[in-house]
């Protein structure tokens, strides 16, 4: 299966550069546009791009990625955008907390393993702008492969016409890949992404997808792809609706408790976090989803 996957290892480890690329100008040029507000008058936030690597435990080539980080913009207070290709040995502490989610037969005799994608994660200046995050990504074994990723809205001051219009866009990217798709997905979203010590959810959803295998490696690409494309057309609307609003203290008091919320749940629960620490991976990488501040009750 390894020189067979070669060519759709290429594929998807190419697509995730390109919609990080396409996501960078797009965010970069909200901040060329960003001409009101307390912020406007500050230079237009820029993405620093760092390379990455991933720590093998035999010191051998595990690949890495970029880091794109803007950080103190006039839109954004911190904003990643990164993708990765590892690969290598899964360590016996890797292995084994991916069997007891997924069963790969033959995995501890031979973990070898492939893995990239792309991950966000958007933290705003204005209170009225919700955060948000989004990721998709390949991984592979000798054994088999699969996709999975998804995009949420975290916003600290909720509005249901937000909420809708980010809903209302993935769902037509959804779509089309079957009337199944939108609603099992968010569903799934609404689980995985609810914070099981404060009885709620960390956000107003979007949709989340794993272990995404039909046999088919060109339709589930093709899904990933579309989900991926989704977010631009979701998000972008709803921070130019609400990026010029006033805020008051008590919006910003809102907002960084959010935020609390938000570190609580991608350092206790969130898989990506934990699978990219335990594999060696830039750990200021893993941990970019974190706010630049946060507050507690």
């Amino acid at each position: 299966m390894s020189a067979e996957f070669d060519n759709k290892k290429a594929q998807a480890s190419g697509w995730f550069r390109q919609l990080r690329d396409e996501i960078v100008a797009a965010f970069e040029a909200l901040e060329d546009t960003q001409t009101e507000g307390p912020f406007a008058s500050r230079p237009a936030g820029r993405f620093e791009v760092t390379e990455t690597k991933r720590n093998s435990e035999d010191g051998s080539d595990a690949g890495g990625g970029q880091m794109s980080v803007m950080r103190g913009g006039r839109v954004f207070e911190k904003v990643g955008v990164n993708i990765s290709t590892v690969y290598g040995k899964l360590a016996p502490r890797a292995v084994a907390a991916m069997a007891a989610r997924k069963d790969i037969p033959g995995m501890k005799d031979d973990p070898r393993f492939w893995a990239s994608g792309i991950s966000l994660v958007a933290h705003m200046q204005n209170p009225h702008t919700p955060a948000v995050h989004m990721n998709t990504r390949m991984f592979w074994t000798p054994q088999t492969w699969w996709f999975g990723g998804g995009a949420d809205l975290n916003p600290c001051l909720e509005k249901e016409e937000d909420t809708a219009s980010f809903h209302t866009a993935l769902k037509s990217y959804c779509d089309p890949h079957g009337p199944e798709v939108y609603p099992d997905y968010k569903a799934w979203a609404d689980e995985y992404f609810f914070v099981p010590h404060r009885g709620r959810a960390r956000g107003v959803g979007g949709v989340f997808f794993d272990d995404r295998n039909t046999g088919d490696w060109d339709a589930d690409f093709t899904l990933t792809r579309d989900i991926g494309r989704a977010f631009l057309p979701a998000f972008l609307p709803v921070t130019e609706k609400n990026r010029n609003l006033t805020w008051t203290d008590q919006d910003k008091e809102a907002q960084l408790i959010h935020r609390g919320l938000y570190a609580e749940y991608n350092l206790v629960y969130d898989r990506g976090t934990k699978f990219g620490l335990e594999t060696g991976h830039n750990p200021d990488a893993v941990l970019m989803s974190l706010p630049p501040e946060a507050k507690w009750p």
